[in-house]
């Protein structure tokens, strides 16, 4: 599903490193990590009244992410966060809004790999969009199983979210091919493992099963849905699930900040049922709580 231009977002103010910008200003150095190789962190946050969703969890994990990437120069998440609100608060933003919240290792004395070359501090990027969300959540998606394998902790580890994304670009370009709205990606041996931008779970005989953090990506809202499962009286398990097991399943959705909850309707041509009851518990369990784990200024 691709996304039409929303002509609120044609005026945006964009932070970038130290101020604010208009977009068609907001610009990084061809010397920025993240031009140079992708070397960048980030964060995907969602906007509800005012509230930026499970913001101290998703600041947490930018945190982990720019310390297992040896980032020096990390700005606290107090400062973040007023550099977020600011630039929220600059726009006028309340709701219906998602940011990509960006921390490179900053810019480069001169072209190169070796983050000793860094020498001016990283720069944090604020980009907020009015952005539904992406996926249609009543009628659901439909998925084609990518050949391009999801990374394992042998090659680049799924619990940093860092910004290069190629083999989830390639993955998605591959489903584009195919006519379907995402790629599911595998791990090395063949699992389920996320989609190319969301988690997955699937519903077999009233339990729900999720992939192992493993070669995925430890998702906020995976996290959440698993918690709510439990407060639901819902066992969750995370499980090695083959592609047979998702074709017969009872139900399969994906999670994501930019898609919150959404039922995938077809796998490689199969149709799958949309389990409602499970799904639908844990839809208004969500929906309950996006107050509660809201973070204000």
């Amino acid at each position: 599903m691709l996304q039409k231009f929303d002509e609120r977002n044609k005026d945006l103010m964009v932070y970038v490193k130290d101020g604010l910008y208009h977009r068609d200003e907001a610009k990084v150095s061809v010397f920025d990590s993240v031009v140079q190789g992708g070397d960048a962190v980030w964060e995907g946050l969602r906007v509800y009244n005012g509230g930026i969703f499970c913001l101290d969890r998703h600041l947490e994990r930018l945190q982990h992410s720019a310390k297992a990437m040896a980032f020096t120069d990390v700005p606290e998440n107090d400062w973040i966060k007023a550099k977020i609100f600011e630039t929220l608060k600059a726009n006028d933003m309340t709701n219906d809004v998602h940011i990509r919240l960006t921390l490179t290792r900053g810019e480069k004395i001169t072209s190169g790999m070796d983050p000793r070359l860094n020498s001016m501090g990283s720069c944090l990027i604020v980009l907020p969009e009015y952005k539904p969300p992406v996926y249609d959540n009543d009628h659901g998606i439909t998925v084609f199983t990518s050949s391009i394998r999801r990374n394992s902790p042998m090659h680049v580890d799924s619990k940093i979210h860092h910004t290069n994304l190629i083999n989830n670009i390639l993955a998605k370009i591959q489903s584009n091919v195919a006519g379907k709205d995402a790629a599911l990606m595998l791990d090395a041996y063949g699992f389920a493992s996320e989609l190319n931008g969301t988690n997955i779970f699937m519903v077999s005989k009233g339990i729900l099963y999720t992939p192992f953090a493993d070669a995925c990506l430890h998702g906020i809202t995976r996290g959440l849905v698993m918690e709510l499962a439990g407060d639901i009286g819902v066992r969750c398990y995370e499980k090695n699930l083959s592609l047979t097991e998702l074709y017969n399943a009872d139900g399969v959705f994906c999670t994501g900040t930019m898609g919150e909850l959404t039922p995938i309707v077809e796998i490689d041509g199969r149709s799958i049922t949309v389990e409602k009851d499970i799904f639908n518990q844990l839809l208004k369990a969500f929906e309950g709580v996006k107050d509660q784990y809201c973070v204000y200024e």
